[in-house]
């Protein structure tokens, strides 16, 4: 039997450079599972979008020839003409894209988007596919669909986005999905139960995948071929077993020593000291107002974060890890002050050992450009965090000037030496950012943050864009700034082998309250809330032995009212965060 898809030679370069994807090859089954690995500009993305021709006017095909064999024939892609192309993309083959927010429309809404697919490629009534589309959305983890079908983008987290990205490609089940790391933006329990529904979805239809990622524990878990490329040529390829079990060439080996994992359990540690705090919330709560639609229905009361309690000792790692739209990022820009907090709660900020409290929620213009200079945060999508009508000098040197600090000389001098820091040559300030690749634009997100020198940078998920070895860089990195700085961070994230290694303490947070918060020595291996247990099942690791236990996830993942009795709560009835053992709370009824 043939398979459905065959890539042979392929060759492409941009402009007049040199080829940037060489003589690369290799074949899909029907109802099976490739894996493309490698690290960020390996040619990865560049190799996959060749296959639907998707690929910018400078690209050049120097050779090769891409077949589909599909239930409707034979078809040469490479040789298409474009016009059938267009009955091939969404239809025959889909694309689930890295960059969410990019290949949204701003302009509509969401459910329209996705529900499109099905009106271009399957003739279906608006009804139809609104049923579609809605039961679609319930699959892929939206806790509320009918909201979801009214949204705009900009209304969704990051990994909302990433959710409707991934329904907007199998709504109409293609006979191949190409999934451009699908899973980066979601948190670990969304993207266990995906890379579920993704297996489901193959055992019922006999879709293929190729599976673009740099997360060997997803491989692990989903792949039965795995394809290793880097600096555009394919470095290893086989089975998957064969591959994780005993990996053949260095760079394979490389990328799974660079790979983090949570360590084996050690002692119990002590709870962070609370002498010196740079930064303290008290009974945060954000409440927002969605209108209903409807002059008959009255509007919606959406309740981002409830009674937040956090401390943040100076020089130390605070992580807040949760689900998407757990609240997480609305907790960092309260405490920013980019959102002020519902009445009666407080956000305080110590720049200086004894010195007084700073109250950000209630901070004046003056006063918050100087709170601005201490406290940075480095974004979570690094599309949207960087203009593409500024040059990286501009960019990098835009805070500099604001704040009137240096000569044109010195801030050049300053955003070259920051792009050092970050692993990134001089010689690239003169790009735009679209002249970068996903992990790199991170980079320059992290560099830009600290250029002026902060005491206290929040981290929203400033890893999930990079691949294994550059994140082990940027980790390093950040322990290496933060212990000479004496640095702090608030931390978020969904990967919680990243958390084990930067955090000092842990709060995980589930619709908006705090469930339980620990030192991760002790929240990851003595964990007690279900929600805390589902995380660390969710947790992909690059052991081909070790899959992860869907019925666990889900389990701990489900809703509140399905939890044990002690730790169940409702709308109305929320227990309290109680201390269980020294510097070990949980919120649980005693």
């Amino acid at each position: 039997m043939s398979p459905l898809l065959t890539v042979e030679d392929l060759s492409i370069a941009f402009g007049d450079g040199d080829a940037v994807v060489r003589d690369v090859g290799f074949a899909v089954n029907a109802g099976e599972t490739l894996a493309l690995v490698g690290e960020s500009g390996s040619g990865k993305t560049v190799t996959c979008r060749a296959v639907l021709r998707i690929l910018p006017r400078s690209a050049r095909f120097l050779s090769g020839r891409i077949t589909l064999n599909s239930s409707e024939g034979t078809k040469v892609l490479s040789e298409l003409p474009e016009r059938r192309m267009r009955k091939v993309r969404g239809n025959l083959v889909s694309m689930i894209f890295q960059e969410p927010m990019r290949s949204l429309s701003p302009l509509h809404r969401i459910g329209n988007q996705v529900a499109e697919v099905l009106w271009l490629h399957r003739g279906a009534t608006e009804k139809r596919a609104r049923r579609e589309v809605l039961n679609t959305f319930e699959r892929v983890g939206f806790p509320d669909p009918e909201r979801t079908y009214r949204s705009y983008p900009f209304e969704l987290s990051g990994g909302m986005r990433q959710r409707a990205m991934i329904a907007m490609a199998m709504v109409a089940r293609p006979e191949l999905l190409i999934a451009d790391e699908p899973s980066t933006a979601l948190d670990v329990t969304t993207q266990a139960q995906v890379l579920g529904l993704i297996k489901d979805l193959q055992r019922d239809t006999g879709m293929a995948m190729i599976l673009v990622t740099h997360d060997l524990g997803v491989v692990a878990n989903m792949a039965e071929q795995v394809v290793v490329m880097h600096r555009g040529r394919v470095m290893e390829s086989g089975p998957a077993e064969a591959v994780l079990r005993a990996p053949a060439h260095p760079y394979t080996r490389q990328l799974f020593d660079a790979a983090p994992s949570i360590p084996a359990a050690p002692e119990p540690a002590p709870p962070l000291p609370e002498d010196d705090l740079i930064l303290q919330l008290r009974n945060v709560a954000k409440t927002y107002e969605l209108r209903s639609g409807s002059p008959w229905k009255p509007d919606v009361l959406i309740h981002a974060c409830r009674g937040v309690d956090l401390a943040l000792p100076r020089g130390k790692t605070l992580a807040i890890v949760g689900e998407s739209g757990s609240g997480k990022t609305t907790v960092a820009r309260i405490a920013l002050g980019a959102e002020p907090p519902d009445p009666g709660g407080e956000v305080l900020f110590r720049p200086h050992p004894g010195s007084e409290p700073v109250a950000v929620h209630r901070l004046s213009r003056a006063a918050r450009t100087a709170f601005q200079r201490e406290a940075q945060m480095v974004f979570q999508d690094p599309y949207s965090s960087l203009s593409p009508r500024m040059r990286v000098l501009d960019a990098m040197t835009e805070p500099l000037e604001i704040h009137g600090i240096g000569s044109r000389a010195e801030r050049r001098d300053r955003a070259a030496a920051a792009l050092k820091q970050v692993g990134l040559n001089a010689d690239m300030l003169m790009r735009y950012p679209h002249a970068f690749s996903g992990g790199q634009r991170q980079r320059l997100s992290i560099a830009r943050a600290m250029m002026l020198e902060p005491s206290l940078i929040v981290c929203d998920e400033p890893t999930s864009a990079l691949d294994v070895s550059v994140q082990e860089q940027i980790l390093s990195l950040l322990e290496d700034i933060r212990d000479r700085m004496n640095l702090s961070y608030l931390f978020i994230s969904h990967d919680l082998a990243v958390v084990a290694r930067i955090a000092d303490e842990v709060a995980v947070m589930r619709q908006g309250l705090v469930v339980e918060q620990a030192t991760p020595d002790t929240l990851f291996y003595n964990p007690k809330h279900p929600y805390t247990k589902a995380l660390i099942a969710a947790q992909p690791s690059p052991d081909i032995d070790r899959p992860i236990d869907l019925k666990l996830v889900a389990r701990g993942a489900g809703l509140p009212d399905t939890w044990d009795e002690a730790f169940r709560f409702t709308d109305t009835v929320i227990p309290s965060l109680a201390e269980v053992e020294p510097g070990h709370k949980v919120r649980c009824h005693v």
